[in-house]
């Protein structure tokens, strides 16, 4: 019978994915663990070693026949041969001119010198393995955190927009930034020192036997060795602690950079309802909750060096004491003791390492929140090659619901021929942005089918189905690039004359060449440099300029004056020839001429027709219009 296979670790199984970032920079963490490798054997052998067999030459240990002169260095039971007594074999082997004492101190000073190099290249060889180590280590460790990242932002960009709806943007930030980063050091850190301390506490270990053995035997190992693994109680012990205060400390961090971007998102309305002190407040509290975070993490961090050092120092007297008992050589008991040291170090840095895989760990958790959310609007994968569209909408028993039990849509059976132009009326959260949006397939529907021109839309590319729609939404969003850059958004591939001609059309080019680079003056964040009515122009132009077979109007000149109101009236008129043309209505004088109106409440189409017959047939669109033409 077959034993059931070992599980795997939980760390090593939750890291293991996410080691292939560590396998596209394989040569440059090869060449630093070689280094960590030369590091090691170098920290963990070398002044041991020195303390055995360098300093034993240089400080002999002193006899009563050296120390006392009054008496003989032969024992009285020993016959002293008249031929050596007369000249003494080291008298003998002088050369002429030479004194003992000289000769004595000759090789005492060889040994000094060559005492004092050992000592530097020592640590010139350990200084340049630890330099080469950490730097190979660090450039690894940015070409991952780039990788991560862009991994992490490419996930963004895929994730349907349902996702965003319950996630703050300061958060999703975090996670990004700070998170990722958190996982970097994770992972680098794991793939040096998981190699390069072990090697140390090895090399330590293997001298510590050596020296115990040759000296005392079995015994003086087990007493040397007995004090290792009652280390090991504090590394678990804070590694416990240290992993749900590390995931508390990254959402507290969350927390300040969302209200950081709150706050500069929504700058003109502190100002404006003169909530400086209140949003300093905020901004003070959590600030608070995330020192706290931070200092229960410091807590058990710091607290792991100390305690092992303890540990050691109390396994370093027990070998004292034990030492003096067994008469151990002053020589062989400072190599025993340097061995121990060299033990005790990697222990706390691999203590340290356990302290960080559970911030790793606590890291990790945040971004699998984005990286393992699937991705539910997808390229179908056999797709229907599609060119240019004829515009043709069929919505048929189309229900879709945000939340569970809570539908935006319900059965809504609707069709918009070719070069139809069609309204979307009703309060607000009737389901008319929600209608559009299915076009666009931001969202799937959970019932039903919307179709293009008889086409199900989730048989086409997302990129072929939405090249076939222009959507001027009514607060349009700039990038913070040139005025020109941000009308291409419509048209990648533009041509300059294509990009002049559509700002004309959007009457745009006038303000344009005002701007003190034109076309080339760079917007600000959001189109920060530019007025309401400035960016809502710009964002018709796109669409200009994408000459799209399908037109979304999300209330498009609800930015404008009245006067450049009529002319982007005029001008969409021509631009809507040909088109089917959605028109997501909040002021109802934009849509009288509209072929067809469609009347939304609790996500049902409850009515359609012409503003006409409408006004006559339905209270609701008859109450919502009368309501507009009231005086306030």
């Amino acid at each position: 019978m077959t034993s059931a296979p070992e599980k795997e670790p939980g760390i090593i199984r939750r890291l293991r994915p996410y080691l292939k970032y560590i396998k596209a920079v394989r040569g440059v963490v090869a060449a630093a663990l070689l280094c960590g490798l030369i590091y090691g054997v170098a920290n963990g052998a070398g002044l041991p070693l020195m303390a055995k067999f360098v300093f034993p030459r240089i400080f002999p240990p002193q006899t009563e026949a050296t120390t006392d002169p009054g008496i003989s260095a032969v024992p009285d039971n020993v016959a002293v041969d008249e031929r050596t007594a007369e000249r003494p074999p080291a008298e003998a082997e002088l050369s002429d001119g030479e004194t003992p004492d000289r000769q004595s101190n000759d090789v005492a000073t060889w040994q000094v010198i060559l005492a004092a190099i050992w000592l530097p290249i020592i640590f010139l060889i350990r200084g340049l393995a630890g330099y080469f180590n950490t730097y190979l280590i660090q450039l690894a460790g940015v070409r991952v955190l780039e990788s991560l990242r862009l991994d992490f932002f490419r996930k963004l960009q895929v994730l349907p927009l349902a996702f965003f709806q319950d996630k703050s943007s300061g958060d999703l930030i975090s996670r990004g930034l700070a998170d990722t980063n958190q996982l970097q050091v994770t992972l680098t850190t794991v793939a040096n020192e998981v190699f390069k301390q072990p090697i140390t506490l090895v090399s330590a270990l293997s001298v510590l036997v050596y020296l115990t053995l040759a000296e005392q035997g079995v015994g003086l190992v087990l007493i040397s060795l007995a004090i290792v693994p009652v280390c090991v109680l504090p590394i678990r012990f804070v590694g416990d602690k240290l992993h749900r205060r590390a995931a508390n400390l990254q959402r507290e961090l969350g927390s300040v950079t969302d209200r950081f971007s709150e706050n500069l998102a929504v700058a003109r309305e502190v100002r404006a309802f003169n909530l400086e002190d209140y949003e300093t407040g905020r901004f003070a509290a959590v600030t608070q909750a995330l020192i706290r975070a931070q200092m229960k993490v410091v807590k058990y961090a710091t607290g792991l060096t100390p305690a092992i050092e303890v540990i050691s120092a109390v396994g370093i007297s027990v070998t004292f004491v034990y030492a003096f008992k067994a008469q151990v050589p002053l020589g062989s008991f400072l190599a025993i003791i340097f061995s121990l040291y060299a033990c005790y170090e990697p222990i706390k840095k691999l203590g340290n390492l356990n302290n960080e895989i559970k911030r790793g760990i606590a890291a990790l958790d945040r971004l699998e929140v984005v990286l393992e959310e699937p991705v539910t609007i997808r390229d179908p994968e056999d797709p229907i090659e599609v060119g240019r569209l004829a515009g043709s909408i069929d919505f048929q028993k189309v229900s879709f619901s945000y939340k569970h039990g809570v539908p935006a849509l319900s059965e809504v059976d609707v069709s918009i021929p070719t070069g139809n132009i069609c309204a979307l009326v009703g309060p607000s959260g009737a389901g008319k942005t929600t209608f559009a949006h299915l076009v666009l397939r931001f969202f799937d529907t959970t019932a039903g089918s919307v179709r293009i021109d008889g086409l199900d839309i989730r048989q086409m590319r997302l990129a072929d189905l939405r090249r076939n729609i222009a959507l001027v939404p009514q607060d349009p969003v700039l990038f913070n690039d040139t005025v020109g850059m941000n009308l291409r958004i419509g048209k990648p591939d533009a041509t300059q004359e294509e990009v002049l001609s559509a700002a004309k059309a959007a009457f745009a080019h006038e303000f344009i060449e005002m701007l003190p680079k034109g076309y080339d003056t760079v917007v600000g964040e959001r189109g920060v440099m530019l007025s309401g009515g400035q960016k809502q122009r710009l964002a018709i132009g796109r669409a200009f300029l994408r000459d799209a077979p399908i037109l979304i109007l999300d209330e498009a000149t609800s930015a404008l004056d009245s006067e450049s109101e009529e002319k982007i009236q005029t001008a969409l008129k021509g631009l809507m020839q040909g088109k089917t043309v959605l028109i997501i209505a909040h002021r109802f004088s934009t849509i009288r001429d509209a072929g067809q109106i469609l009347v939304f409440e609790k996500g049902e189409v409850i009515a359609r027709g012409t503003h006409r017959s409408l006004m006559e047939a339905n209270d609701l669109y008859r109450s919502l219009y009368e309501r507009q033409l009231s005086p306030a």
